[in-house]
Order: structure tokens, then sequence, then C-alpha cells
């Protein structure tokens, strides 16, 4: 294996971390478990380093703080702006 495909993999497991937290805030249709201190400093943190890792031309960097940076913005919105109760969604199993 190359340094580059650890750089690849590690940056992909990175960048899925926050993907169960973003379909949990969309589950519930808020994010009051995170604190507006986490999501600015993890939102300037992406930012930043976006800004840094850019000219390097880092691709594996970029996906993950790119990838990151779309789940962040999902948590959000609904840090923003909570769905109304009248719109939550119920899945409950299919009667036979």
């Amino acid at each position: 294996m190359t340094t580059e495909l650890f750089g690849w993999i590690g940056s992909l497991l990175f960048s899925l971390c926050g993907l169960p937290q973003a379909v949990q805030c969309a589950r519930d249709g808020h994010a009051r478990g995170l604190s507006w201190s986490f999501l600015a400093m993890w939102f300037f943190g992406e930012v930043f380093t976006i800004i840094y890792v850019w000219p390097k031309a880092d691709v594996p960097l970029l996906a993950n703080y790119m990838v990151n940076l779309v789940f962040l913005v999902v948590m959000l919105r609904y840090k923003i702006s909570e769905r109304p109760a009248s719109l939550e969604f119920h899945f409950t199993p299919r009667q036979l």
C-alpha cells in the first residue's frame, strides 16, 4: 500500500464521521443535542483548513473537508430552524 492510499482511506473514514449525526438531525427535524459552540468550532475549523489545504492540492484532505462541510451544513440547518412538529415523519412497520 502506498501512503496516498492510506491518506484516501483515512480521509474517507473521517469524512463519513459526520454522516450519522446529519442523518439523525434530518430524522429528528432538530439539532437540539448539538451545542452552538461545537458547531461553530467545527464549521470554522473546516473552512479554515480548506483554505489552508486548497493551495497544496491535497485531494484526499480536500475531499474529507468538503464532505464534512456538507454534513455540517445539514446539522446547522436543523440547529437554525427546526422542522415543525406537525411535519415530523413517523416511520412505522406495515401491518399485515
